[in-house]
């Protein structure tokens, strides 16, 4: 199956308190389309890069299955570019600077062999790109995916919901389910933005794991303890990548296979923190992969046949 992922790729400078990163690879495209190619080698690329981007980046991501078609290179213009610094605790970070450059003005035109995916990702982009862009594909795809955040919800609410209405699955974390519902348990708050169109919404919390709702089913993925964690960016969109890569792979939409995919993207995300931007999603083995999931599978396996 065919995955066609809409999104940032960039360059990100970033400070953690175990080190710093400067002007490295990233954006939300990237992240999900590295994340994806574990999973899947048809995916479409749809986004917007300056002439400073470097190509063997993308030759890179050609080689992983990733085809650049959709990719507009504006050659006098500089890349989207992100500065931030992460608080001691990894989860609060400062933007210290943020450099719209090609994103200004991206206005997407999907060749028409990206008009037929059967999956869609919709990384983090103003909500008027994103419906724009389901508005050109020929077909209803078998899975809409939308990734966005607390931004937009700011700025351009009318807008989201509009899209929000048109997908199947929402991903956001915690704080943006409250403040897009307006309520403080996630339990209600999962209801209220279901009703807004998804069927389906994954709520991202960060290093205490992930919730998916669905009717009136819940399925809760932890994280995996790690030792150490030099760069949460990018995490959400490799979560992204990984979840609907596996979906991709499997072509199979039922509850029960969106909770591996739950597990799947937590199991990408969790890579992604080990090392500075995407550089640890380049090296994976099929080994690692494999033990990685067997930790996530003991995290939770346990005997449930105890009499009260």
């Amino acid at each position: 199956m065919s995955i066609l992922t809409v999104g940032s790729v960039a360059f990100d400078s970033i400070e953690t308190p175990f080190g710093k990163a400067d002007r490295i690879v990233g954006g939300a495209a990237t992240y999900i389309c590295w994340a994806a190619s574990y999973f899947v080698d048809d995916i479409k690329l749809c986004s917007v890069i300056g002439g400073d981007f470097p190509e063997d980046e993308l030759n890179e991501l050609r080689g992983r299955g990733v085809s650049t078609e959709g990719l507009e290179v504006k050659q006098d213009e500089k890349s989207f570019f992100w500065s931030g610094k992460y608080h001691d605790d990894m989860n609060g970070r400062d933007t210290l600077l943020t450099e719209l450059n090609v994103l200004a003005d991206f206005d997407p035109v999907l060749p028409d062999s990206y008009k037929n995916c059967d999956y869609v990702m919709l990384g983090n982009l103003t909500p008027e790109v994103q419906l724009n862009v389901i508005n050109q594909m020929d077909k209803r795809p078998k899975l809409i995916v939308l990734d966005t955040m607390n931004f937009w919800m700011d700025v351009a609410l009318d807008s989201l919901k509009a899209v929000i209405a048109k997908v199947d699955v929402l991903t956001i974390n915690d704080e943006e389910a409250r403040q897009l519902s307006g309520e403080h348990s996630l339990v209600k708050a999962a209801r209220a933005i279901r009703a807004m169109g998804p069927k389906y919404l994954v709520i991202k919390k960060g290093e205490h794991g992930a919730l998916l709702f669905h009717g009136e089913n819940i399925f809760f993925a932890p994280a995996l303890p790690l030792e150490s964690v030099f760069d949460p960016t990018g995490a959400g969109d490799t979560f992204a990548g990984g979840f609907i890569g596996h979906l991709a792979k499997t072509d199979d939409l039922s509850f029960e296979n969106m909770k591996r995919a739950v597990i799947f993207g937590s199991l990408m995300a969790s890579c992604t923190v080990e090392k500075f931007g995407i550089e640890k999603l380049k090296g994976l083995s099929t080994e690692e992969l494999q033990a990685r999931m067997e930790q996530f599978s003991n995290l939770t396996r346990f005997d449930a046949a105890v009499a009260f």
